[in-house]
């Protein structure tokens, strides 16, 4: 044992004498790191081993990596990393392999290796750390993800990426995120030979030597995986999650019309189903100078709202039952205001088949809403609206949202609710508004109003100027 110790000593005098030689380290220091490696390899060849002394080696000598990088900085020395680093990369690759042969169920300690790997940009090496670690590990779906992402990412090859997917498929045949991922995969490497294309065009280079097939360009090899995918595996989540996924390309509208055309044959009994084509019309995108005002975009808002609604009122025709509304209920708790009564007529469609119930609410309350999935009760403050439409609020929710909310009420309740208007002018009174919009609030709400209305506001809004309410 001490003459392994004593020569593994020895191989290391070359690399402390260029430390020493070119300033980065004290004669002192490197006698320190002699004495605390020795005792460190000492431990390493006992014959009772521990997983310890090889972690803290490697700590140790990950330690000094660092310390070398910092000195090279503080002084400006950019030589010598063959004779330097390079063999102090070597022996921690070398530490890790005997720790992870010893202890191969270890997957933490495959992990670190990774990581050393990255950071230290050993690419080669780390392909070979991959490959013993999914030799030992095949029935672990995320490591075949992370290695086939490591050879996209790292060595910036698509090809090596594609094999690592496809032996992944062998083992793991039904997996939603190995295909997910090799879907995703197929389209970077089609984004990546788009720019590559665009950036020769540009520069005018002649294109002859390079090949750009066509079909791999507009993302052909990512159908070919969704097919595979969506044969073996079944349901409206999975087509709807690579549908995001391809949505997130811009060259894949040809894709993501056959994807959403394989959703609507195939799985319209599903409310997953309904549910992402209604919020499609939700989130749709909005135009024109209209939207450049809160009244336009509260009127685009409605108009989404409307869409959605049919989409919804169409599902629940098709699949005879009311859980699609409690999706879409559910959704809308949280970002966005809406009113509870637009939806109501037909949710009490839903709930007359005696599919739900609708729970008792307090007269000018806002509690809950068990639509199918309900709706959590929010801590802030509700607007009650009359007797006949409640708003939701975010728990703290952008002034600019608060405007539109408001605007798309006073649409509807303008001309009889005076205690919006009232609302509206605090909130923008408050710390988050704009109190000068008041002005205009106040102008606006004695236009609108007719009758009783105009009087009960006038008396209130003078009790707010006088600090009575």
């Amino acid at each position: 044992m001490a003459e392994i110790v004593q020569q593994r000593i020895e191989d290391r005098i070359p690399e402390l004498e260029q430390l020493e030689r070119v300033g980065l380290f004290t004669k002192n220091e490197v006698k320190s790191i002699i004495k605390r490696v020795t005792a460190l390899e000492y431990k390493l060849h006992r014959l009772i081993i521990n997983k310890e002394d090889f972690i803290a080696y490697i700590q140790y000598e990950i330690n000094v990596l660092e310390l070398i990088k910092k000195r090279r900085a503080h002084i400006h020395y950019h030589f010598k990393r063959e004779e330097i680093e390079f063999p102090i990369i070597h022996r921690i690759n070398n530490i890790f392999r005997r720790a992870t042969n010893k202890w191969k169920d270890d997957v933490q300690m495959w992990l670190s290796h990774v990581a050393f790997c990255k950071k230290w940009s050993t690419k080669n090496q780390l392909s070979k750390v991959f490959s013993a670690m999914l030799a030992i590990h095949p029935d672990k779906p995320a490591l075949w993800i992370m290695a086939a992402k490591s050879e996209l990412e790292d060595r910036n090859s698509s090809e090596s990426a594609r094999h690592l997917f496809l032996r992944a498929l062998r083992f793991h045949p039904n997996d939603k995120k190995v295909y997910q991922e090799y879907f995703r995969m197929e389209l970077l490497h089609a984004e990546k030979l788009r720019k590559q294309k665009k950036e020769l065009e540009k520069a005018e280079m002649n294109l002859g030597e390079y090949e750009f097939s066509a079909e791999i360009l507009s993302g052909k090899l990512a159908e070919i995986v969704y097919r595979d995918a969506t044969g073996k595996i079944k349901g409206a989540e999975f087509v709807i999650s690579l549908l995001n996924i391809a949505a997130i390309f811009d060259f894949t509208k040809e894709l993501q019309d056959s994807i959403l055309q394989d959703l609507q044959t195939k799985y319209t009994e599903d409310n997953l189903t309904w549910d992402f084509m209604a919020k499609r019309e939700l989130e749709a995108p909005g135009a024109g100078e209209e939207l450049q005002t809160a009244k336009g975009r509260a009127s685009e808002v409605s108009r989404r709202e409307e869409r959605c609604c049919q989409v919804y009122e169409e599902g629940l025709k098709s699949l005879n039952t009311g859980r699609c509304y409690g999706l879409l209920l559910s959704e809308w708790a949280g970002p966005h205001l809406y009113p509870v009564d637009s939806l109501s007529v037909t949710c009490l469609k839903g709930c007359s088949r005696g599919l739900h119930t609708l729970p008792k609410k307090k007269k000018n309350s806002v509690k809950s809403v068990d639509f199918g999935l309900g709706l959590i009760e929010k801590p802030r403050e509700c607007i009650a609206v009359n007797n006949n439409v409640d708003f939701f609020f975010q728990e703290t929710p952008k002034m600019s949202n608060l405007r539109n909310y408001y605007e798309r009420a006073l649409q509807e309740f303008g001309s009889t609710d005076d205690d919006l208007w009232l609302d509206y002018i605090q909130e923008e009174l408050g710390p988050q508004g704009q109190p000068e919009n008041c002005g205009k609030i106040h102008w606006r709400a004695m236009k609108f109003l007719e009758g009783e209305s105009v009087e009960r506001f006038i008396s209130k809004y003078t009790l707010l100027q006088t600090g009575h309410i």
